[in-house]
Protein backbone atom coordinates (compact mmCIF):
# COMPACT_ATOMS: atom_id res chain seq x y z
CA UNK A 1 0.00 0.00 0.00
CA UNK A 2 1.38 3.36 -0.70
CA UNK A 3 1.29 6.54 1.55
CA UNK A 4 -1.52 8.05 -0.03
CA UNK A 5 -4.28 4.89 -0.06
CA UNK A 6 -2.66 4.36 3.53
CA UNK A 7 -3.72 8.36 4.54
CA UNK A 8 -7.34 8.14 3.04
CA UNK A 9 -7.42 4.70 4.87
CA UNK A 10 -6.91 6.30 7.72
CA UNK A 11 -9.04 9.38 7.49
CA UNK A 12 -11.94 7.24 6.59
CA UNK A 13 -11.30 5.20 9.94
CA UNK A 14 -10.66 8.46 11.61
CA UNK A 15 -13.91 9.89 10.24
CA UNK A 16 -15.87 7.41 11.74
CA UNK A 17 -15.27 7.62 15.39
CA UNK A 18 -18.13 10.25 15.70
CA UNK A 19 -18.71 13.63 14.60
CA UNK A 20 -16.08 16.16 16.05
CA UNK A 21 -13.78 14.14 14.07
CA UNK A 22 -15.26 14.02 11.16
CA UNK A 23 -15.63 17.67 11.42
CA UNK A 24 -11.80 18.37 12.27
CA UNK A 25 -10.81 15.89 9.42
CA UNK A 26 -13.02 17.93 6.64
CA UNK A 27 -12.02 20.76 8.02
CA UNK A 28 -8.19 19.87 8.01
CA UNK A 29 -8.08 18.17 4.84
CA UNK A 30 -5.69 15.48 3.48
CA UNK A 31 -3.08 14.42 5.75
CA UNK A 32 0.23 15.77 4.38
CA UNK A 33 2.34 14.04 6.97
CA UNK A 34 5.99 14.71 6.51
CA UNK A 35 8.64 12.65 8.19
CA UNK A 36 12.36 12.94 7.59
CA UNK A 37 12.70 9.35 6.98
CA UNK A 38 16.50 9.80 5.60
CA UNK A 39 17.96 11.07 9.21
CA UNK A 40 19.76 8.28 11.30
CA UNK A 41 18.04 7.36 14.71
CA UNK A 42 20.96 9.73 16.44
CA UNK A 43 20.29 12.81 14.31
CA UNK A 44 16.45 12.64 15.28
CA UNK A 45 17.03 12.32 19.09
CA UNK A 46 19.33 14.62 19.45
CA UNK A 47 17.09 17.29 16.91
CA UNK A 48 14.48 16.04 19.50
CA UNK A 49 15.93 17.05 22.67
CA UNK A 50 16.67 20.84 21.35
CA UNK A 51 12.72 20.88 20.97
CA UNK A 52 12.30 19.58 24.68
CA UNK A 53 9.98 21.92 26.95
CA UNK A 54 10.19 24.56 23.98
CA UNK A 55 8.32 26.16 21.63
CA UNK A 56 8.46 25.29 17.94
CA UNK A 57 9.68 28.98 17.46
CA UNK A 58 12.86 28.63 20.09
CA UNK A 59 13.73 24.79 19.19
CA UNK A 60 14.11 26.10 15.89
CA UNK A 61 16.19 29.16 16.51
CA UNK A 62 18.65 26.41 18.47
CA UNK A 63 18.65 24.14 15.65
CA UNK A 64 20.05 26.61 13.45
CA UNK A 65 22.63 27.75 15.15
CA UNK A 66 23.78 24.20 16.32
CA UNK A 67 23.89 24.05 12.24
CA UNK A 68 25.77 26.93 11.29
CA UNK A 69 28.31 26.56 13.99
CA UNK A 70 28.96 23.02 12.84
CA UNK A 71 28.62 23.51 9.19
CA UNK A 72 26.32 20.48 8.71
CA UNK A 73 24.71 18.31 11.09
CA UNK A 74 27.40 17.22 13.12
CA UNK A 75 28.68 12.91 13.41
CA UNK A 76 28.38 11.78 17.09
CA UNK A 77 32.47 11.94 17.37
CA UNK A 78 32.21 16.12 16.28
CA UNK A 79 29.70 16.14 18.99
CA UNK A 80 31.33 14.91 21.95
CA UNK A 81 34.65 16.76 21.10
CA UNK A 82 32.52 20.26 21.35
CA UNK A 83 33.46 22.34 23.75
CA UNK A 84 30.42 22.81 26.71
CA UNK A 85 31.04 26.96 26.06
CA UNK A 86 30.54 26.45 22.12
CA UNK A 87 27.05 24.13 22.81
CA UNK A 88 25.95 27.06 25.32
CA UNK A 89 26.44 29.29 22.88
CA UNK A 90 23.98 28.04 20.38
CA UNK A 91 21.15 27.48 22.78
CA UNK A 92 21.47 24.87 24.92
CA UNK A 93 20.85 24.32 28.33
CA UNK A 94 23.67 22.56 30.77
CA UNK A 95 21.27 19.29 31.09
CA UNK A 96 20.50 19.20 27.35
CA UNK A 97 24.38 19.49 26.81
CA UNK A 98 24.48 16.70 28.65
CA UNK A 99 21.73 14.40 26.78
CA UNK A 100 22.95 15.22 23.72
CA UNK A 101 26.51 14.22 24.11
CA UNK A 102 25.22 11.20 26.26
CA UNK A 103 22.91 10.31 22.74
CA UNK A 104 26.06 10.86 20.73
CA UNK A 105 28.40 8.61 23.06
CA UNK A 106 25.78 6.27 22.22
CA UNK A 107 25.42 5.94 18.75
CA UNK A 108 29.42 5.15 18.97
CA UNK A 109 28.84 2.50 21.35
CA UNK A 110 25.55 0.86 19.59
CA UNK A 111 23.18 1.24 22.06
CA UNK A 112 21.66 4.25 19.70
CA UNK A 113 20.73 1.49 17.04
CA UNK A 114 21.81 3.05 12.90
CA UNK A 115 18.53 3.02 11.01
CA UNK A 116 19.22 -0.38 9.81
CA UNK A 117 18.95 -1.73 13.24
CA UNK A 118 16.34 0.46 14.64
CA UNK A 119 13.94 -0.66 11.50
CA UNK A 120 14.26 -3.99 12.47
CA UNK A 121 13.35 -3.03 16.07
CA UNK A 122 9.38 -2.52 17.43
CA UNK A 123 8.60 0.12 19.06
CA UNK A 124 8.18 -1.44 22.65
CA UNK A 125 11.68 -2.20 22.30
CA UNK A 126 13.23 0.92 20.98
CA UNK A 127 11.32 3.08 23.64
CA UNK A 128 12.67 0.41 26.16
CA UNK A 129 16.07 0.74 25.19
CA UNK A 130 16.61 4.21 24.18
CA UNK A 131 14.73 5.88 27.62
CA UNK A 132 17.70 4.06 29.59
CA UNK A 133 19.65 7.42 28.42
CA UNK A 134 19.93 10.41 31.03
CA UNK A 135 17.72 12.97 29.40
CA UNK A 136 15.74 10.85 27.60
CA UNK A 137 11.56 9.97 28.19
CA UNK A 138 9.37 8.15 25.88
CA UNK A 139 7.91 11.79 24.50
CA UNK A 140 11.64 12.24 22.51
CA UNK A 141 11.87 8.54 21.59
CA UNK A 142 8.30 8.64 20.21
CA UNK A 143 9.50 11.58 17.77
CA UNK A 144 12.23 9.90 16.28
CA UNK A 145 9.48 7.00 16.09
CA UNK A 146 7.04 9.33 14.12
CA UNK A 147 8.77 11.68 12.29
CA UNK A 148 12.31 9.47 11.13
CA UNK A 149 11.10 5.58 11.60
CA UNK A 150 7.82 6.44 9.82
CA UNK A 151 6.07 4.46 12.71
CA UNK A 152 2.16 4.84 12.14
CA UNK A 153 0.64 3.75 15.08
CA UNK A 154 2.69 5.83 17.75
CA UNK A 155 0.20 8.84 20.13
CA UNK A 156 2.68 10.62 22.20
CA UNK A 157 -0.33 10.76 25.19
CA UNK A 158 1.86 13.41 26.70
CA UNK A 159 2.47 15.95 24.22
CA UNK A 160 1.22 19.15 25.42
CA UNK A 161 -0.05 20.06 21.31
CA UNK A 162 -1.89 16.84 20.99
CA UNK A 163 -3.86 16.76 24.06
CA UNK A 164 -4.81 20.44 24.22
CA UNK A 165 -6.10 19.69 20.59
CA UNK A 166 -8.16 16.92 22.36
CA UNK A 167 -9.52 19.12 24.77
CA UNK A 168 -10.41 21.47 22.01
CA UNK A 169 -11.79 19.32 19.73
CA UNK A 170 -14.21 17.64 22.80
CA UNK A 171 -14.48 20.91 23.88
CA UNK A 172 -12.92 20.08 27.40
CA UNK A 173 -12.49 22.10 29.97
CA UNK A 174 -9.20 20.50 30.93
CA UNK A 175 -6.81 18.57 28.82
CA UNK A 176 -6.57 14.90 29.65
CA UNK A 177 -3.80 13.30 31.32
CA UNK A 178 -1.81 11.07 29.81
CA UNK A 179 -2.88 7.92 31.20
CA UNK A 180 -6.19 8.60 29.92
CA UNK A 181 -5.40 10.12 26.53
CA UNK A 182 -3.94 7.17 26.02
CA UNK A 183 -6.67 4.83 27.02
CA UNK A 184 -8.50 7.03 24.60
CA UNK A 185 -6.33 6.59 21.81
CA UNK A 186 -6.22 2.78 21.81
CA UNK A 187 -9.33 3.35 20.25
CA UNK A 188 -7.06 5.11 16.85
CA UNK A 189 -5.23 2.42 16.71
CA UNK A 190 -4.08 1.36 13.84
CA UNK A 191 -3.44 5.12 12.72
CA UNK A 192 -2.60 6.91 15.97
CA UNK A 193 0.34 8.94 14.33
CA UNK A 194 -2.27 10.23 11.78
CA UNK A 195 -4.76 11.16 14.51
CA UNK A 196 -1.85 12.93 16.30
CA UNK A 197 -1.14 14.76 13.29
CA UNK A 198 -4.45 15.80 13.01
CA UNK A 199 -4.86 16.74 16.86
CA UNK A 200 -1.62 18.86 16.40
CA UNK A 201 -4.23 20.46 14.07
CA UNK A 202 -7.40 21.21 15.63
CA UNK A 203 -8.19 25.02 15.80
CA UNK A 204 -7.57 27.11 18.35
Amino acid sequence: MNNADFYTQARQFLMQIDADWQRLITGVGPCEFSPKAEREPYEALVRAVAYQQLSTKAGDAILKKFLLHFGAFPRPEQLIRASFDDLRAVGFSGRKIETIQGIAQAAISGLVPDRNAADGMSDEDLIARLVTLKGIGQWTVEMMLIFTLERMDILPADDFGIAEGYRRLKKLETAPKKKVLAEIGKAWSPYRTVASWYLWRVPK
